[in-house]
């Protein structure tokens, strides 16, 4: 433990002495993490999947998911679908839900020893976009303003949408016994998501109605403004864990309510110290990543679960979002590049690892597994293909 907190330490000095330098080498921040944590783990392998297996590790994860949830929900630009919503909402609802169908479809004709809700689970885990690692893709000036925008929105809502998802998926997947049946399980997800989803919308609101009135009213100082939106997560979570409610869940929707209440012009502002939080929290969920890629590469990996992951990446994105953006008015041209840049980063981790704690030993390791191969092919993919997918288009 205490060499992690030192290595996760270092690793942060060393990028923010050269955090230009590394930008000009194409280096972020998370892939530095990764290195670091791969070399601690090489000195901790035996013990990796126990320390990340316990009842705190499901806890840190469940916060950190918290928070990166209720950032991404309330830091949507542009409005609440930004400035293209018909092709935002054709790809949260109807390219996302085909994406995570075919991808369960898919895995189970190569993969036909494992369990649909299984395979459910890891479609959670592969095909949530983050853009928070690859913000060079919304920045690059060669890319339409209308596929920058889908994707901001689309990075912004989609973890949200595949949260009760994967929540369902777990009850049914972490069924020992194999007697629940997807009625049974959704019937045990409900009460907590319902739960989740009232805290949600009542806090969200509340911290936004107040925020708005004391600030109008001279009692909040620039600091309390920015405090109290690190504060709405931690307390959306812990109020509906108390009450028997999903904390990540009721944490994006509170994200979602309060962005709704709080669209002005200081909101940017408000922002910045969750921001740099959510940040630091990413960086140390990517250096538990790259401990975790060591542990479930160390034996190999089945040529079937790469291609599966590879499939994930690619055609199983692309087509979803090409055949949902048919008749929208966005060009052939740019819904392939909506489907083309689709980086994984900090929420397929965050969702990987609740999945390898929650379930048996004999089904997590293969989700662990399709975590690391996609996060890290999504590395090379995208952080090395998304400058040439620019550079094409303006060809």
């Amino acid at each position: 433990m205490i060499s992690s907190i030192i290595a996760v330490g270092a690793t942060l000095v060393v990028w923010s002495l050269m955090a230009r330098k590394f930008e000009q080498w194409r280096l972020t921040a998370p892939v530095v993490a990764v290195v670091a944590g791969a070399l601690v783990g090489l000195t901790v392998r035996d013990s990796i999947g126990e320390t990340l297996n316990t009842h705190a590790a499901l806890r840190a994860a469940e916060i950190i998911l918290a928070v990166l949830l209720f950032i991404d929900a309330a830091d949507v630009r542009d409005g609440m679908l930004g400035r293209s919503p018909g092709a935002a909402l054709r790809v949260l609802l109807i390219a996302l839900p085909l994406s995570l169908a075919l991808t369960v479809a898919v895995g189970w004709w190569l993969l036909p020893e494992v369990a649909w809700p299984v395979l459910l689970v890891i479609a959670c885990v592969v095909m949530p976009t983050d853009y928070a690692p690859a913000q060079a893709i919304l920045r690059d000036p060669r890319l339409p303003a209308r596929v920058k925008d889908v994707l901001n929105v689309e990075g912004g809502y989609n973890d949200g949408v595949v949260s009760p998802i994967i929540l369902f998926a777990l009850v049914l997947a972490g069924d020992g016994t194999k007697t629940q049946t997807p009625g049974d399980a959704l019937g045990s997800a409900w009460p907590s998501a319902a739960k989740a989803i009232l805290v949600g919308l009542a806090l969200g609101a509340l911290l936004g109605f107040l925020v708005s009135r004391a600030g109008r009213a001279g009692f909040m100082s620039t600091q309390s403004k920015r405090l109290v939106v690190v504060a709405a997560p931690l307390l959306t979570y812990g109020t509906a864990v108390a009450i028997g409610g999903n904390g990540f869940v009721a944490s994006f929707v509170c994200g979602f309510v309060f962005h709704a209440v709080r669209q002005n012009e200081e909101t940017r502002r408000e922002m910045e110290l969750i921001d740099d939080i959510g940040f630091l929290l990413g960086v140390v969920m990517w250096f538990v990543f790259g401990t975790a890629a060591l542990f479930a590469l160390w034996e190999g990996v089945d040529w079937r679960l790469l291609v599966f992951c590879v499939a994930a990446l690619t055609v199983l994105r692309i087509a979803p979002v090409m055949l949902s953006l048919i008749g929208s008015g966005v060009p052939a041209k740019e819904g392939l590049l909506i489907g083309s840049l689709g980086p994984r980063g900090t929420t397929s981790i965050v969702f990987g690892l609740l999945a390898f704690n929650e379930l048996h030993d004999d089904v997590s390791i293969p989700v662990l597994t399709a975590l690391v191969i996609t996060v890290l092919g999504s590395v090379v993919l995208h952080g090395l293909g998304s400058p040439v997918a620019a550079r094409r288009y303006r060809l």
